[in-house]
């Protein structure tokens, strides 16, 4: 096991490495499938411009390798999906409304949606960051159209704070959760 893994009872969540970015962009999914040690699902990958930014972001700063993008895995090595946060708590843009929070997505692919792992992924990312980094206030943005996703931040107990616009995906509630024990 990857000593930065977060595991869960049912998934593991692996760092996403630069080799393994790097191979995903290239469509070298065998490269990207051993840098991971998981096997990739056909759509992999998805995110192309989420990929090249937090590899990015890794190239200058490698010691955020923890809180960047990670592979939502299967204990039996199947990759189902990914969740990170996008940068270290105490982001600027984050000042307006959580100055000490952290904002943090997820995808789940579509044959392994309503199972609950997007909530298992969450809950464990954000009890990592709170156990082992004293952060309490955590971020999501998700836009009103999306409301598999929207209900499952409102079961996390995130409520809405505020919206903006993202220049690739449009208007997005901005919802918030502080955590005082376990996440």
């Amino acid at each position: 096991m990857n000593a930065m893994q977060i595991r869960t009872t049912r998934l593991d969540l692996v760092p996403m490495t630069p080799e393994f970015l790097r191979a995903s962009l290239r469509r070298d999914i065998a490269s990207a499938s051993e840098a991971i040690g998981l096997r990739l699902p056909s759509e992999w990958p998805d995110i192309d411009h989420v990929l090249s930014i937090r590899l990015d972001q890794l190239t200058l700063e490698p010691t955020l390798q923890p809180w960047l993008l990670r592979a939502i895995a299967l204990k039996t090595g199947e990759m189902i999906g990914h969740i990170g946060f996008h940068t270290l708590p105490g982001a600027e843009y984050l000042k307006p409304w959580r100055p000490s929070g952290v904002e943090f997505g997820f995808t789940v692919f579509e044959p392994h949606r309503r199972k609950g792992y997007a909530r298992e992924a969450s809950l464990a990312l954000m009890d990592w960051a709170h156990k082992e980094h004293g952060v309490k206030d955590f971020v999501l943005t998700i836009s009103p159209d999306n409301l598999p996703s929207q209900r499952l931040a409102a079961g996390l107990g995130f409520s809405r704070i505020g919206e903006h616009i993202d220049e690739v995906d449009g208007i997005e509630h901005i919802l918030a959760r502080t955590v005082s024990g376990a996440a």
